[in-house]
C-alpha cells in the first residue's frame, strides 16, 4: 500500500496541463481498488489524493466564474499557489477526521427478559464519503442501575450496519423491529417483519398499491397497534396512469406493450416543494403483519395531506380510531420543509376492523362503508405531533399557531390538550385546553417558551402526566419536563451548563440523553430523579462510557486546545416603538483557541444562520470544529429573529431583514472587535439561505469589513426568487412583515416587485469589494440555483474574485456527504487565502 501511495502522489505532482489525464487516471486506478476492497483497505491518504483530485476536476469548471480571465487548465491550476495546494491536502485529510465522528440519530430501550434492568438499542449514522450516503449501523447495550450514584451499560462487541433500510421503528413490547425499505425507480416497497432472532416476514408492496413511505421526520408516520398485528404508516398515494401514445392516442392505463409505443407526462401535479420533489398526496395505509394485506384507509377526503399518525387508546368493541394531522392541498401547496407556518389539524378515523378467532384486529373490507374524519382541533389553526397519555384519557399535541397566524415560517410553540372521550369516540366538540402557551416575552434567564423539533414517541414519565420535552432555550437545547395537567414546566438539565442536551429516550423514569458543545464531542448521559417526593426534586447526570463517539488523538488534541462562551450583546439604537422583548440582549457564541498566537487574534468567521427563524446551539458541529481547529475564531450570531428567545424578540424581525439583522450581526462583530478578540483587519463571513442573504448584505452595505465572505445558497434577490421558489410567501413576509401574509399573490405588481428588489443584497452589489465564494445546489428549489447565479455573475461584471461551485444533485442543505465535504474543504481554504 505504501508503493501505491508513493506512485500516486508522483501523478498528483504532474504538471497543471494534465489536470485531466490525472483525474481520469486517479479515478480509474481507485475503481481498480475497489474491486480489491477485500484484500486492502484505501487509507486515509488515498482519500485526501482523491479529494485533491476532485478539486482540480472542479477548479476546472468552479474558476470559470472567477474574476480573472479564464484560460487554459494550466493557466487555471497557476493560480492555486503552491502555498493553496498545501492548504487543499492538509485540510482535506483532517476534515476527513472530523467527518468520521458518529451521530446518535435514535434510541429505545426494552424490558430486559430476564426482568433485571433494560436493553438499549442506538441507530447511529456515519458519512460515507466514498459512497457518498450515510452509513447506518445499531449498536445494542444492556443496562443496570448498580446503586444510587452509578450505571453500568455493558456494549455489543461490534454494530451491525442496517444497509439500504429507510427507517425501522420497534413495536410497543420490543418483541418485533419493523425496517422499511424503500423503492428505487419501479420497484416495490419493501417492509420487513424481524422477531429477536430472525427475519419473520417480508412484503413487497408494489407502486400500485403505494410509492415510499414518508420517513422525513415530519409526514412520517409509523404506529403499531397495541397487539402488535396491524401498522399504520404514511407513504405516497399510487401516481394516476399515464397516457400512452402510438401512432396516436390511447386509454390512460392501456396495457398495451407495442415497441412503438411510449407512455405521456400526463397532467401535472403540485408537489410539496423542496425535498419533497414528486411527492404529492401523502395518504394513510393499514398493513396486517399477518396476511400482508394492505388497505388505504377509506373515508379521508383527498384534499388533506396526511401525516404522524398515531393509534387512538383502544377500547372495547370494534371502535379502533387512528388520529394523524392532516394538511390542507386542494389548492397550492407551498413548501414545507422548515415552515411551521401551514395551517394543520388533527383528525381521527376508525380504522375499519373485526375479531378472529384468536381475538386479534384484523383488517375488514371497508369498500362498501363510509367512516368520514373527524377535525378534532377546529379552534386552532394549527396542531401537530400528538400524544396520548399512558392512562387513554388525554390527547396532547403542539401547535404553531404564531407561526399560521404571523406568517412567520418558524415561531413559539404552544402545547395543549383534549380529554379523550371515555367511550373511545371522538368528537369536535371536544375542548381544546392550552398546557404552555407562547411566551411573548422571557424574563431574563427565564423560561423563553416551548421551541421543539419533535417529541419522543413515548415521552411520558410513569406518573402518566408528566412528559420529558428537548426544547431551545437561548443559544442552547436543554430538556424539560412538562407536567400536562397543571402547566408546570422544569428545566432539567444542569443551569450551569453552556453544553446543549438532547433527549434521546427514556428508561422508565429514568432519562438517556446526549450534549456536546462547539469544543466538546457528543457523550450519553443518564438522568434520575433524586428527591421524587419533591415536586422540584432535582435530576443527578451521570457520565456514561461509550464507543459511539470516538475521534483521532489529533481531533482530541485541537478541540482541547479551544474554548467557547455565550455572549450576550446589547441592542444598538433601541427605538420607542419596538417590543420589550426586541429591546433585551440577543445572543452570540463565541469560540477561540485558549492561547493566543503570537500576541495576535486569530482572524475571524462570522457564521450566520438560515431561517431567518432558527438558531444555532451551542452544540458539537463537525464542519465549525473544523473551521476552528485550523486557525479561525468563530462568531455564531443569534440575531434577533432566532428562536429560543420569546415570541416578540422572533416577531420583530419580519419587515425589517436586511437592516435590523444586519445591524445585530455588526454589532456582535464590533464587541468581540472591542474587547481585543478579534482584529478588524481579518474578519470573514460566512451564511447559507437566509444567513446567505445576510452575508450578501453585509458585503455590501459594509463593504470594508470583510476580507472574504462564502454563502452556501444564497438569498440575493427576492424580485427574482418570488417568482421561482416553493415558499413565495416568504418573500412577503420578510419583507413587510406579518402584513405580508395578506398581500401574497402569485402575481407580484409592480410596487411589490420593487420593494423585493430594495429590501436584496442585490440592490448595494454596487459597493461590494469582498472576494467571495458561492456554493450551490443545482435541485434547490426553495432558493433556485438563478438566485446565487446571477449575483455571482454581477460580481463577476465588476471585476470581484468570485469563485462559484455547484453541486449537480444537490438540493438547498448541501448535505450530502461529498458535497458537504468540499464545501468546508473550500471554504477553510478560501478564508485561509485572503487571511495571511
Amino acid at each position: 500500500m505504501g508503493r501505491i501511495s508513493f506512485l500516486l502522489s508522483g501523478i498528483i505532482s504532474q504538471s497543471a496541463s494534465r489536470v485531466e489525464s490525472t483525474c481520469f487516471l486517479l479515478e480509474s486506478f481507485l475503481r481498480f481498488l475497489s474491486h480489491l476492497r477485500h484484500s486492502y483497505t484505501v487509507s486515509a491518504t488515498l482519500l485526501t489524493l482523491y479529494t485533491i483530485s476532485l478539486s482540480a476536476k472542479q477548479l476546472s469548471t468552479s474558476l470559470a466564474m472567477d474574476g480573472s480571465k479564464v484560460g487554459t487548465p494550466k493557466e487555471i491550476l497557476s493560480g492555486l499557489d503552491t502555498t493553496s495546494e498545501e492548504e487543499y491536502a492538509s485540510q482535506s485529510k483532517l476534515l476527513q477526521e472530523f467527518f468520521n465522528i458518529t451521530t446518535i440519530d435514535m434510541a429505545w430501550t426494552f424490558n430486559s427478559g430476564s426482568g433485571i434492568g433494560t436493553q438499549a438499542m442506538f441507530l447511529i449514522s456515519q458519512p460515507n464519503l466514498l459512497a457518498n450516503k450515510k452509513r447506518k449501523f445499531m449498536l445494542s447495550t444492556a443496562i443496570s442501575k448498580e446503586n444510587s450514584n452509578s450505571v453500568n451499560f455493558q456494549w455489543a462487541p461490534f454494530p451491525f450496519e442496517m444497509a439500504g433500510a429507510a427507517t425501522i421503528v420497534p413495536s410497543p413490547s420490543g418483541s418485533k423491529l419493523l425496517v422499511v425499505r424503500n423503492p428505487e425507480n419501479e420497484s416495490p416497497t419493501h417492509l420487513e417483519i424481524w422477531n429477536q432472532s430472525q427475519l419473520e416476514k417480508e412484503f413487497q408492496i408494489p407502486q400500485t398499491v403505494h410509492g415510499s413511505v414518508y420517513v422525513d421526520g415530519w409526514f412520517e408516520g409509523i404506529s403499531w397497534n397495541s397487539d402488535e398485528t396491524l401498522i399504520a404508516y404514511v407513504a405516497e398515494e399510487p401516481s394516476p396512469p399515464k397516457p400512452m401514445f402510438s401512432m396516436g392516442y390511447q386509454k390512460a392505463g392501456s396495457t398495451d406493450k407495442d415497441c412503438g409505443s411510449w407512455n405521456g407526462q400526463g397532467d401535472w401535479e403540485e408537489d410539496w416543494g423542496e425535498t419533497y420533489a414528486g411527492k404529492r398526496r401523502p395518504s394513510l395505509f393499514l398493513i396486517d403483519i399477518d396476511s400482508g394485506e394492505v388497505q388505504c384507509v377509506k373515508g379521508i377526503p383527498k384534499s388533506l395531506s396526511i401525516g404522524q399518525v398515531v393509534w387512538a387508546p383502544s377500547t372495547e368493541g370494534l371502535h379502533q380510531y387512528l388520529v394523524f394531522v392532516g394538511w390542507p392541498s386542494d389548492s397550492r401547496k407551498l413548501g414545507i420543509k422548515y415552515c411551521c407556518n401551514r395551517p394543520c389539524a388533527l383528525y381521527a378515523v376508525k380504522a375499519s376492523l373485526y375479531k378472529s378467532e384468536g381475538s386479534e384486529c384484523k383488517l375488514k373490507d371497508s369498500s362498501c362503508e363510509d367512516f368520514p374524519v373527524v377535525n378534532l382541533t377546529q379552534s386552532i389553526s394549527s396542531a401537530f405531533f400528538p400524544r396520548f397519555s399512558p392512562d387513554g384519557k388525554g390527547l396532547v399535541f403542539l401547535s404553531a399557531k404564531c407561526s399560521v397566524d404571523s406568517g412567520a415560517h418558524w415561531a413559539t410553540n404552544s402545547l395543549h390538550r383534549i380529554d379523550w372521550a371515555t367511550n373511545g369516540k371522538p368528537s369536535t366538540s371536544d375542548k381544546i385546553l392550552d398546557v404552555i402557551p407562547a411566551v411573548q416575552c422571557a424574563e431574563d434567564d427565564c423560561f423563553p417558551g416551548l421551541y421543539c423539533s419533535y417529541i419522543l414517541s413515548n415521552p411520558w414519565l410513569s406518573d402518566g402526566c408528566t412528559m420529558i420535552l428537548s426544547s431551545t432555550w437561548g443559544s442552547s437545547q436543554v430538556i424539560i419536563s412538562v407536567n400536562v395537567l397543571s402547566g408546570e414546566s422544569l428545566r432539567i438539565t444542569p443551569t450551569e451548563s453552556n453544553f446543549s442536551w438532547d433527549v434521546l429516550t427514556l428508561d422508565g423514569d429514568n432519562i438517556i440523553a446526549v450534549c456536546s458543545s462547539p469544543v466538546d464531542i457528543p457523550q450519553i448521559k443518564y438522568a434520575y430523579l433524586v428527591e421524587r417526593a419533591n415536586k422540584n426534586g432535582a435530576w443527578n447526570w451521570l457520565n456514561v462510557s461509550s464507543p459511539i463517539f470516538r475521534c483521532s488523538k489529533k481531533v482530541r488534541s485541537l478541540l482541547s486546545s479551544l474554548k467557547f462562551s455565550i455572549m450576550k450583546i446589547p441592542v444598538k439604537d433601541v427605538s420607542a416603538n419596538i417590543t420589550e422583548g426586541a429591546k433585551k440582549p440577543f445572543e452570540a457564541i463565541f469560540v477561540s483557541s485558549k492561547f493566543k498566537r503570537d500576541s495576535a487574534c486569530d482572524p475571524l468567521i462570522a457564521v450566520l444562520h438560515g431561517g431567518p427563524h432558527s438558531v444555532s446551539l451551542s452544540s458539537f458541529s463537525k464542519t465549525q470544529a473544523f473551521l476552528a481547529s485550523i486557525g479561525f475564531s468563530l462568531l455564531i450570531v443569534n440575531y434577533r429573529g432566532s428562536l429560543g428567545f420569546g415570541e416578540e424578540a422572533l416577531q420583530s424581525l419580519p419587515g425589517k431583514a436586511g437592516s435590523q439583522d444586519v445591524n445585530d450581526v455588526l454589532t456582535a462583530i464590533d464587541h468581540v472587535i472591542d474587547m481585543g478578540l478579534a482584529s478588524s483587519s481579518k474578519i470573514t463571513v460566512l451564511g447559507n439561505s437566509h444567513g446567505g442573504f445576510l452575508t450578501s448584505h453585509l458585503i455590501g452595505q459594509a463593504p470594508d469589513k470583510f476580507v472574504a465572505a462564502a454563502v452556501m445558497n444564497p438569498v440575493c434577490n427576492l424580485a427574482l426568487m418570488v417568482g421561482t421558489t416553493d415558499i413565495p410567501d416568504w418573500c412577503y413576509v420578510v419583507s413587510y412583515g406579518s402584513k405580508g401574509k395578506y398581500s401574497f399573490t402569485e402575481s407580484p405588481s409592480a410596487e411589490h416587485l420593487t420593494l423585493f428588489y430594495s429590501k436584496s443584497p442585490i440592490s448595494h452589489i454596487s459597493k461590494v469589494k469582498t472576494p467571495t465564494l458561492f456554493l450551490l445546489g443545482a435541485q434547490d428549489l426553495r432558493v433556485p440555483v438563478s438566485v446565487g447565479l446571477q449575483y455571482a455573475r454581477a460580481l463577476k461584471e465588476k471585476g470581484i474574485e468570485t469563485k462559484v461551485i455547484m453541486f449537480p444533485k444537490d438540493v438547498h442543505a448541501l448535505e450530502r456527504p461529498q458535497s458537504d465535504f468540499e464545501c468546508f474543504l473550500n471554504i477553510g481554504v478560501w478564508f485561509k487565502k485572503y487571511c495571511k
